[in-house]
């Protein structure tokens, strides 16, 4: 099983590269061109940062429950923190979460209270599944 998922971590580390080059060339047309940037910038990150891993987590010595719950919250960490920067560059809203971005040119704007909620919980959530992941990966390399 060890092998699998670190094959399909591999397939989205490749896949997370292909979605960073589209991407950059969306950046001129999104609401924030300044979050744009930061969402291509985070994919190359997070499509190398999977990539190590993938080729890493075969040799991790986790039960197979640790082993699933690990794989399960580094993706769900990786794509809900980047589909949060995503939508607040669409969107050109996100003020009350991404606080920097919207003290730069080109940053963010208040939103609804809908759409800050959504962007909130799209990003908060992605903290502890990744330290829980990072976590389990790290307690699996001893």
């Amino acid at each position: 099983m060890a092998a699998r998922q670190g094959h399909r971590l591999l397939q989205l580390g490749i896949a997370l590269v292909l979605y960073s080059s589209i991407e950059g060339f969306a950046v001129p047309y999104v609401a924030s061109q300044r979050i744009g940037l930061s969402v291509h910038t985070l994919s190359v990150f997070q499509s190398v940062l999977l990539l190590a891993i993938g080729l890493l987590w075969p040799r991790l010595r986790l039960s197979a429950i640790a082993s699933q719950i690990a794989f399960w919250c580094l993706i769900y960490s990786s794509l809900a923190i980047l589909a949060a920067y995503t939508v607040a560059a669409v969107s050109g809203v996100g003020l009350d979460t991404i606080r920097l971005m919207g003290e730069l040119p080109g940053g963010l704007s208040q939103g609804t209270e809908r759409q800050e909620t959504f962007i909130a919980i799209l990003a908060y959530s992605s903290a502890p599944t990744g330290l829980a992941s990072f976590g389990s990966i790290l307690w699996g390399l001893r």
